[in-house]
């Protein structure tokens, strides 16, 4: 018995945690109507009891689910377990049986571009068919979807409305209700998860970077978020999936979380992260937000703004084969030392607005989508402070924290 191994101590210690689970982690199941079911799993996994697990680490609770199942798989690279196992691999591994990968922007292995267009293809590791969820197949097709009986969704999400992986959740959670297939989200912590900020978006601004009325940083893990839109009936027609969320594990979202994975080509670390909302607005202006350097997200310039100590050269590189001002000086500021931030940050954008060379060429039609509003662009161009604009979002970011709560996990 392993218990002979162990001091007595330890042994009062593992059975207060297993009677603590019992009673405060009981599974939850919640009738969304009369034919949906969400499930929230929180079974421990024995495998730690302090270091933070995902929901793909938290394997005791969903390899049971895919038992003599045929299963569909929304991942990409970083879908991983802790040994860096991909989940493809540990499924496979487990015999689970699965049919087809369904890929969401920068595709299955992460390396296409921002926006650039992914094909069909298949695997060369494991020969499973990947179907891209980016372009003009968001929504996946009937055809595409016959014969599987459980989609399971693995993406790290980064907790910003404009970050699409959320977007390709929405249209996977739409597809699997519309054909009565049950959807497991693994979950993973969200590295930004403690700030809810920003402007709302305004239905009439909803697009594939913002399709909820939310604000720039939502502040919810990906399990959680899915919990909302079933939730809220944000689907189409209302209609709302048979979802059963895997939570991680040891965590909770006060906690600092250092992403294994890049997420995506052109966030390539913590800093990158946390400074992606605040800078991402700049990619509807003529400000050029790194891409093309070794310092996406974490730099910004262009030839358009006063020069300065510091500058930049954009050229071809991973993730971006044609960057914004490709082989020009762009002049700006280089923050990949400031502190971690806590909020939405204006005030790079309000300097290089009011600094640039000719602000009717600042802004373009891409900054209202990922802004959601109008309004931000107004206030921006009327001279509106920082404390006047963060005002503006208060009773919003009130209303939204009151329906966010009702689907926090941690």
């Amino acid at each position: 018995m392993i218990y002979k191994l162990m001091s007595k101590n330890t042994v009062l210690f593992l059975l207060m945690v297993v009677f603590s689970c019992g009673s405060a982690n009981k599974s939850k199941v919640e009738n969304q109507n009369p034919k949906e079911v969400e499930t929230e799993i929180t079974t421990q996994n024995p495998i730690s009891e302090s270091k933070i697990l995902t929901g793909a680490d938290n394997y005791t609770s969903y390899l049971p689910l895919l038992k003599d199942k045929k299963i569909g798989i929304v991942t990409n690279q970083t879908g991983i377990l802790t040994d860096k196992t991909h989940l493809v691999d540990f499924l496979l591994s487990k015999k689970v049986n699965l049919s087809k990968i369904f890929a969401p922007e920068h595709g299955f292995r992460g390396t296409a571009d921002a926006g650039e267009h992914v094909i069909d293809g298949k695997d060369a590791k494991t020969g499973l068919s990947i179907i891209s969820l980016y372009g003009d197949n968001k929504n996946p097709k009937p055809e595409q979807l016959a014969g599987i009986d459980i989609m399971v969704f693995d993406l790290q999400d980064v907790g910003a409305r404009f970050y699409t992986y959320i977007s390709s959740l929405h249209y996977i959670m739409e597809a699997c209700a519309e054909n009565n297939i049950q959807l497991i989200i693994l979950d993973r912590p969200n590295p930004n998860g403690s700030i809810v900020d920003g402007p709302i978006l305004e239905k009439e601004f909803t697009s594939f970077v913002g399709m909820h009325q939310i604000p720039t940083l939502h502040g919810m893990t990906i399990g959680e978020y899915g919990k909302m839109i079933n939730g809220e009936k944000w689907l189409k027609n209302g209609i709302q999936c048979k979802l059963t969320v895997i939570p991680c594990l040891n965590y909770t979202r006060e906690m600092v979380y250092s992403l294994p994975a890049k997420p995506s080509p052109n966030l390539p670390n913590d800093q990158s992260i946390n400074l992606y909302a605040s800078l991402c607005f700049f990619e509807g202006t003529n400000v050029s937000v790194g891409r093309g350097t070794e310092k996406q997200f974490q730099i910004y310039g262009s030839p358009y703004l006063p020069k300065s100590d510091f500058s930049f050269t954009p050229i071809p590189n991973f993730g971006a084969k044609e960057p914004v001002y490709k082989d020009k000086i762009c002049y700006g500021e280089d923050l990949s030392a400031v502190a971690k931030v806590k909020q939405l940050e204006l005030k790079w954008l309000i300097k290089s607005y009011q600094t640039t060379s000719d602000k009717t060429k600042f802004f373009n039609s891409f900054f209202t989508k990922l802004a959601g509003t109008k309004k931000l662009q107004q206030q921006i161009e009327a001279g509106t402070s920082e404390t006047e604009i963060r005002k503006s979002w208060e009773s919003g970011l009130l209303a939204f924290k009151k329906t966010r709560s009702k689907y926090l996990i941690y």
